[in-house]
């Protein structure tokens, strides 16, 4: 199966205080139509460079990419002029942020915001459509999302709304343009288990029934598990391992695979691998 985002030996480097730092090197990974990926590492392992690297948001300087290709749907992004990359994030391509909160901005309404990010999306992709119909596309999406009264939830700020809600509200800004490639940035971290496995169980269900292809960005083996059928494991800015979801569980290659699956608490104690990474 071609893959719809296909990053290939992927190099970026950060020049910071007269000094150079390889962040990542020679990353790659596919992520096919309607696939469900995930990207896992621990903090500082390169993912969210990654990430950014793919959406265009590294800040150019202190960042430089120095080698590689990132192509999407065919077309290398890393040639294509600034307006036409700029024209495909938030509508071929979509981002759901790690913060509800720092995302959200804490002075406009629900509705002004989505309001915004689909008058822009619908200006990038020739659309016309008023603000009444903008209005009711915003209400159907938080409907979409299992939001009870969204007319309620469209009109308020984001401190009215719990952080469950926020997030959904991430997810729903995210659908708007009915992107092919979502990229989801450890969704539900700042949430309780409970409110997370519900977030999950969301995102893994509008994946499905819309047909998405979804990049999950974690450190969590638990969301692993229960969204992806294959991993991409990094660490110190390298892919280490790759493979279906269960083979990475059952039958882990690398020392650094292992020692992630042996850090994850049980409840019947003790732990089933004892590799130490240096």
């Amino acid at each position: 199966m071609s893959a719809l985002l296909s990053v290939q030996g992927l190099s970026v480097e950060f020049n910071t205080y007269g000094q150079t730092n390889q962040v990542l090197h020679d990353v790659s990974l596919d992520v096919p139509a309607h696939a469900q990926i995930a990207l896992v590492g621990e903090s500082g392992s390169g993912k969210s460079v990654t990430m950014k690297a793919i959406m265009g948001l590294l800040r150019q300087p202190p960042a430089r990419i120095t080698g590689g290709r990132i192509f999407y749907d065919g077309r290398d992004l890393l040639q294509l002029p600034d307006a036409e990359r700029v024209a495909l994030r938030g509508t071929a391509m979509s981002m759901v942020f790690q913060d509800p909160m720092s995302s959200l901005n804490p002075v406009f309404t629900i509705a002004d915001q989505m309001g915004t990010i689909l008058k822009y999306a619908d200006r990038r992709l020739g659309r016309v459509r008023n603000a009444r119909d903008r209005m009711l596309r915003v209400h159907e999406v938080l409907a979409q999302v299992r939001m009870r009264e969204p007319d309620r939830v469209s009109a308020s700020y984001p401190i009215m709304l719990s952080g469950g809600m926020r997030q959904r509200v991430l997810i729903a800004m995210a659908l708007l343009s009915e992107p092919a490639l979502l990229i989801a940035d450890e969704p539900g971290t700042a949430l309780d288990v409970t409110t997370q496995a519900q977030i999950l169980k969301l995102l893994k269900d509008l994946v499905t029934q819309r047909g998405l292809a979804l990049l999950m960005i974690t450190h969590n083996l638990g969301v692993v598990r229960e969204t992806a059928n294959y991993v991409y494991v990094m660490s110190k800015g390298r892919v280490v391992e790759q493979g279906e979801t269960a083979a990475i569980f059952d039958a882990p290659q690398s020392d650094y695979t292992r020692a992630l699956i042996a850090a994850v608490p049980r409840l019947t104690g003790g732990t089933r691998y004892r590799t130490v990474v240096p």
